[in-house]
């Protein structure tokens, strides 16, 4: 029964871990993105509507990143460029990815992903790592798209940690004037990152209509992406710790439906609350703990204007 659910809230917690990997590239270079909710939702629509045209997951998770990367690059034009408010352009994003993607799949509603998608992701047992004790089942018997995920939160942690375009990145989140005397093209930087984040929030969105759904509904995304946004916040901004930080939202919000397996009656309102109760608790604690500031980047929400350094 361990097992099971432990399979369960690995699953209901990928969606959350790209999203949030997403997020934390944007934040990193110092942009408040709160439009992951809309680059999901983006995301969601065109890889479900690409595998039912194509059959091709390929195709599907390309037109996902797609979705995502472009929604990024719009907000990433308002406010690095044109030097918008980031909050304002983080809401009107996910308005406009909702908007988007109910007028995109209004004709697909109720529609399932094709048998050939369905297969491509299929669990994989990792042999050996599968068979550990309790935890090995639900880590390393997963579908391929599981496994992805964990590569990119270690890609993003060596990414951010050793080499010389993340630790520039990272310098840029910190003071981008100190960064933009040292040499270090800001703009580029902040581009380059706001894209691959927005393409990691539309494949946390594929995710959700190709493997965890699998098949089109509206609002589809359900809020996952304003969790997203508090959890960067919980994992302190670390790739690693994104994964057990979303493993463990997801079992929240599975919690309600095998409670009621097992015979325990709870309201499900009050289950289905549980994960953003939790996010409010978790990031009040987060203030208590740091006095009120954040150890995030330090220019994090700050537009930046190079003829003001």
């Amino acid at each position: 029964m361990i097992e099971s659910f432990l399979t369960a809230a690995v699953i209901a917690g990928m969606p959350l871990l790209l999203a949030t990997l997403g997020g934390m590239m944007n934040e990193k270079v110092g942009h408040l993105n709160l439009g992951v909710e809309g680059m999901m939702i983006m995301g969601a629509v065109m890889g479900f509507v690409t595998s039912l045209r194509t059959e091709n997951p390929y195709l599907a998770l390309g037109a996902a990143m797609l979705a995502g990367g472009v929604g990024a690059f719009v907000y990433a034009l308002l406010t690095v460029s044109l030097r918008g408010n980031q909050i304002v352009t983080g809401l009107t994003l996910t308005i406009f990815g909702t908007g988007f993607a109910n007028f995109m799949g209004q004709s697909v509603v109720g529609q399932v992903v094709p048998e050939a998608v369905k297969r491509f992701f299929a669990p994989v047992a990792i042999p050996v790592l599968s068979e550990i004790p309790i935890v090995g089942h639900p880590l390393f018997n997963q579908s391929v798209f599981i496994y992805i995920g964990y590569i990119l939160a270690v890609i993003l942690m060596i990414y951010y940690s050793v080499t010389k375009m993340g630790l520039n990145a990272r310098m840029i989140g910190e003071n981008p004037g100190a960064a933009d005397a040292a040499g270090i093209a800001v703009a580029r930087y902040k581009y380059i990152n706001i894209v691959i984040g927005g393409m990691l929030c539309g494949l946390s969105g594929a995710f959700l209509s190709l493997v965890y759904v699998p098949s089109w509904q509206q609002n589809i995304t359900a809020g996952k992406g304003w969790i997203a946004v508090a959890l960067i916040i919980f994992i302190g901004w670390h790739p690693i710790k994104a994964i057990f930080g979303a493993i463990l939202f997801g079992a929240l919000d599975i919690l309600g439906l095998r409670l009621q397996a097992a015979g325990i009656q709870i309201n499900q309102y009050f289950v289905d609350m549980l994960p953003y109760l939790m996010t409010i608790i978790f990031l009040v604690i987060g203030s208590i703990r740091t006095g009120g500031q954040s150890k995030g980047p330090k220019a994090l929400g700050q537009a930046y204007f190079r003829e003001d350094r």
